[in-house]
């Protein structure tokens, strides 16, 4: 099967083709935003909106053609469909559904918390269980994968994640972006 997976929900935007049966990386293309952020010690969620909307097409055919793939050899389409920005989700989304729509393929949304918790296994081949430190700017979580759909959260943070809580301190400090 043929994955086509987009990823839209803070201030990357990605698009991989992955081959699942052989769990291989076709092709993953990502755009960070680091520089129209920069100046603002964070991430602006209308700035990275307005970049998912400019760039997410651009991504999308360029994984395409790295992976050597047209549309109609792709099986399913992917997307985050949370938790993060809701511009960006909707981006996201939006054009996943339309890929969708357009070749007769099923879409699946992908929760962006599983998704960190699981992409090990396709580089590593990573047996279950395992344990998974998440540190992102939104999320800080410590959980125990048991198997796809069961995961033990053993700990997180309640108010702000550790990446978060870097950025904030980075620019308190003056020593600039990211924390």
């Amino acid at each position: 099967m043929i994955v086509l997976g987009i990823e839209t929900s803070c201030d990357e935007t990605a698009a991989s083709i992955v081959e699942s049966k052989k769990k291989k990386i076709l092709s993953n293309i990502l755009y960070s935003q680091f520089k129209e952020h920069k100046d603002y010690g964070g991430v602006v969620p209308e700035i990275a909106f307005r970049e998912h909307v400019k760039l997410i097409d651009k991504i999308i055919l360029r994984a395409l053609k790295k992976a050597k793939k047209k549309f109609r050899d792709v099986d399913v389409i992917a997307a985050t469909g949370g938790p993060g920005l809701h511009g960006g989700l909707l981006i996201g989304t939006t054009i996943a559904k339309s890929i969708s729509l357009s070749i007769d393929k099923p879409y699946i949304p992908i929760n962006h918390l599983e998704g960190h918790i699981l992409s090990p296994r396709i580089e590593y081949n990573l047996p279950f269980p395992y344990l998974a430190l998440l540190v992102t700017g939104g999320h800080t979580m410590l959980v125990i994968a048991h198997k796809v759909g069961k995961y033990e959260i053993l700990g997180m943070t309640l108010d702000d994640a550790l990446g978060e809580a870097f950025d904030k301190t980075a620019k308190l400090l003056n020593i600039g972006f990211p924390g």
